[in-house]
């Protein structure tokens, strides 16, 4: 378990330096960090906490489900003798379609997108945009994951390698990064690419309710959620929240945001 938090430090930090620095040498839009990074990092910062608190009071968590799985022969995957490549390859897939589902989930329940908002509130994207969800929601997407190891039984070493690749993805495709436009079709035929998620965040809501891949993007695909390239452009386009919401604020207000009348 040591190893595990020290193997996805170590990723989620080598793979932020690489992302932050090719988006600094080509940026698909400008933008502006001063400002934006402070509250992101805050965010990521009071949700390791919540996470370290819920460790203590779920010991459970993924990973630790999944050993508990393991153990006491929960779960579908604990009950199969497939090649354990083939397991791990299989419990990635299905773990990405229902992380998919759960983030199409919270666009679609009000309580729900009361929360994840502050993620879309972010005025520009950029690699910090991926680590910026209020802990709320961190917290409610954890004891997702839990539930899923307890349907599935993933392995220990599956949940782990689908947490690296969950992580890395979402801060690949959330970079202010111009990739060549030849690259990025090939790319997004498999992964969800920068251009590609970029829509997603688009201020109109038609776009907004499209993309919500965080790694394959084969599920928007299959059930008609994708949406190739923004109306607007990717330079023009807008990307943010309408209204009280247009303007960057600081990490107490974005903390609140959920707890507001009228959100």
């Amino acid at each position: 378990m040591q190893n595990e938090t020290f193997l996805r430090l170590g990723v989620f930090l080598g793979l932020f330096v690489v992302l932050a620095l090719a988006e600094a040498m080509l940026p698909r839009r400008p933008s502006t960090r001063l400002g934006r990074w402070p509250v992101n990092w805050a965010m990521i910062i009071l949700d390791s906490i919540t996470l370290r608190i819920m460790a203590i009071a779920v010991p459970l968590l993924a990973v630790g489900a999944a050993l508990e799985a393991s153990h006491r022969g929960i779960g579908l995957f604990n009950h199969t003798t497939l090649p354990s490549w083939i397991e791990v390859l299989l419990a990635i897939v299905i773990l990405d379609f229902f992380i998919w589902l759960q983030h199409l989930i919270t666009h679609k329940v009000p309580f729900l997108w009361r929360f994840h908002q502050v993620h879309h509130a972010d005025p520009e994207m950029d690699v910090t945009t991926a680590i910026r969800f209020h802990p709320v929601e961190i917290a409610l997407s954890a004891g997702f994951k839990i539930g899923l190891v307890y349907v599935f039984g993933p392995s220990a070493v599956a949940v782990i390698l689908f947490e690296v690749l969950l992580n890395g993805t979402a801060m690949f495709n959330h970079a202010n990064l111009r990739l060549p436009i030849p690259l990025d079709r090939v790319v997004r035929r498999v992964l969800v690419t920068p251009d590609m998620h970029r829509v997603h965040h688009s201020v109109y809501r038609e776009e907004t309710d499209s993309n919500y891949g965080f790694s394959l993007s084969v599920w928007d695909r299959l059930f008609g959620t994708y949406i190739a390239q923004p109306k607007d452009g990717h330079t023009s386009m807008r990307i943010g929240l309408l209204g009280e919401y247009a303007k960057p604020k600081g990490f107490i207000h974005a903390l609140m945001m959920p707890f507001r009348k009228g959100r």
